[in-house]
């Protein structure tokens, strides 16, 4: 089969090296390869929510100075609408939510996940990558950039790399890249990463979740969007915690995942319908897995 005009263009680019401790044939992808495969990535973007099956009511904007106030500006829920009934029983979102409540928020609370939250995490895996075109074409441009040899290895890598275990605290084996970026976590007595729309969504829906305002708003006028936000998730507080808003769990996946690969530790910076846009990822240096290879912290969206 014929590989697109678009992979062929990545293939002939050559190969270099890229400082991933991830990756083992070594190549290089720049700075002008990542807003383009980003940009088809933003295009790709089908499940995203659109206006009529999802509203925000973003209320008070605050400066960056005022983040660490503590102090509820919202007096509504930042939700107002969504159309769960078409947004959440897609599969990806549907796969999305089965793992949600596979994790203990606290660290130094080792995670034990059973046979069947093992295979909600595939299953999730091959839905987002197998299963969507936002997958298929990160999977199609990593393949011809050399990073990996096949779909299969691809997926097998990024099962360990997002929900590969470690410990943030008292030597338990209590957290991932997963759990840290889409879950969240308390640690030191606040919030720590929790950078997913829809989670964000389900707690406030239940009571557990306070908006309290934002100090970012993204410059798109539909969605995705992005909102630096700060709020109470059951007595912890958050000082900015950044998210996609109305992205499709793929695009979010696609977007973090080929950003660590491309940047591990780093900026990396990409264009988003024609917005230049970054996303900052960690890696966790402490353990490792396979040959040497680094487990994610976190990845989010920069809000200047």
């Amino acid at each position: 089969m014929k590989l697109p005009l678009l992979s062929v263009l990545w293939v002939l680019v050559g190969l270099h090296w890229l400082q991933s401790g991830n990756v083992s044939a070594q190549v290089s992808i720049t700075n002008e390869e990542l807003k383009e495969i980003s940009e088809l990535l933003f295009s790709l973007d089908k499940n995203k929510a659109r206006p009529s099956e999802l509203i925000i009511n973003p209320q008070r904007l605050i400066p960056n100075s005022e983040t660490n106030q503590k102090v509820d500006l919202s007096t509504e829920p930042l939700y107002t609408f969504v159309d769960e009934a078409n947004l959440f029983t897609r599969p990806t979102y549907a796969a999305l939510i089965n793992l949600l409540d596979n994790y203990n928020r606290m660290t130094g609370t080792a995670e034990h996940f059973t046979k069947e939250q093992v295979a909600e995490q595939e299953a999730f895996l091959k839905k987002v990558v197998a299963g969507t075109e936002i997958g298929r074409q990160l999977s199609t441009f990593l393949l011809a950039k050399g990073v990996y040899t096949s779909e299969a290895e691809l997926i097998q890598d990024l099962q360990m790399m997002w929900f590969g275990l470690y410990s943030r605290n008292k030597g338990q084996l209590d957290s991932s890249g997963f759990e840290h970026t889409f879950v969240g976590e308390i640690k030191s007595s606040k919030v720590s990463g929790f950078h997913n729309w829809v989670q964000f969504y389900l707690l406030e829906k239940r009571g557990q979740l306070n908006y309290y305002s934002h100090n970012f708003d993204g410059p798109w006028a539909g969605f995705p969007d992005i909102l630096g936000m700060q709020f109470n998730w059951n007595g912890f507080f958050k000082e900015v915690g950044s998210a996609f808003i109305g992205s499709s769990p793929e695009f979010d996946f696609a977007v973090y995942s080929l950003c660590y690969i491309a940047r591990p530790g780093k900026m990396c910076h990409l264009s988003l319908g024609g917005k230049a846009q970054s996303i900052q990822t960690y890696t966790w240096t402490n353990s490792f897995y396979g040959d040497g290879k680094k487990f994610i912290a976190s990845a989010y969206p920069v809000s200047p």
